[in-house]
């Protein structure tokens, strides 16, 4: 859930020649341990780029499933950002988006919901692309705490609203349409759940591999979670498996996709 890029129009990775181009680089190939470790030496070794450094530390935590440090960085960092850059900048902002997306992960999704939203609040109120796209970012974090809370409807009216938005980037509207899909199958609404998911895995598909790594498993566990809705456990598994190995495969094991892909097993196999 983090700043696209690339055929998303908005572009905000460190040129070739900067320290942190190197483990920007192991990030978006879905290196996460080797990028924790590169920015970590950047860090170290470069006083300028040691704030940047550590967020991408921070992203790169949360990536490999260590969900709890991932905060701690971000926690350290908040304060640094809003003095090196201001409380309204687009990265103080994108590093306050990126934290309250990781209380998301260890269940605190009340005070997701509140931070998601005051900084859905303060992008829009900026300009350029970026602002625009960050804007997006944090409403979607705030689309899944809100489905987390169990406010579906809620939820799906944040999503359709979002979706409307003209000129969104491909991957935005795709976890947009996703946190659709899981406010409807909140709903029992498991057939537009299952149409809404479709449309998701066609945006998937057209999607770079650095783009769609984010999103590994989502589509499926979607699918599947409205194929189940609809009673139909047995189309269903299959595609919770490949969700769980392709998330494993990406983040870890005790990264929170896998859990919630584990726990649809469980409900499946528990039928």
């Amino acid at each position: 859930m983090k700043i696209f890029r690339s055929r998303d129009r908005v572009d905000t990775r460190p040129p070739v020649g900067s320290p942190l181009h190197l483990a920007n680089t192991l990030f978006r190939e879905g290196q996460y341990a080797a990028a924790e470790a590169e920015a970590r030496t950047v860090a170290a070794r470069h006083v300028r780029y040691a704030p940047p450094a550590l967020s991408l530390v921070a992203a790169a935590l949360g990536a490999q499933g260590r969900h709890g440090e991932a905060l701690a960085e971000y926690d350290a960092l908040l304060p640094v950002f809003g003095r090196e850059y201001g409380a309204e900048h687009w990265l103080t902002l994108q590093l306050r988006s990126n934290r309250a997306q990781t209380l998301i992960t260890l269940g605190r999704h009340v005070e997701s919901e509140v931070e998601c939203a005051a900084v859905a609040r303060a992008a829009s109120r900026g300009t350029g692309p970026a602002m625009q796209v960050l804007a997006g970012a944090a409403r979607n974090g705030q689309i899944y705490a809100v489905n987390a809370q169990g406010r579906h409807e809620e939820a799906e009216a944040l999503a359709r609203d979002a979706l409307a938005a003209p000129d969104s980037p491909n991957r935005l509207t795709l976890v947009l349409r996703l946190g659709l899909a899981r406010s409807l199958n909140g709903q029992a609404r498991h057939d537009e759940a299952f149409t809404e998911a479709q449309h998701a895995e066609e945006l998937h598909r057209s999607l770079s591999a650095d783009q769609r790594r984010p999103e590994a498993g989502a589509v499926e566990l979607a699918m599947a979670t409205a194929l189940v809705g609809l009673g139909r456990g047995a189309e269903a598994r299959p595609l919770v498996v490949v969700a769980r190995d392709a998330c494993v495969a990406a983040f870890g094991p005790d990264h929170y996709r896998v859990a919630e892909a584990r726990a649809l097993l469980d409900r499946i196999d528990g039928a």
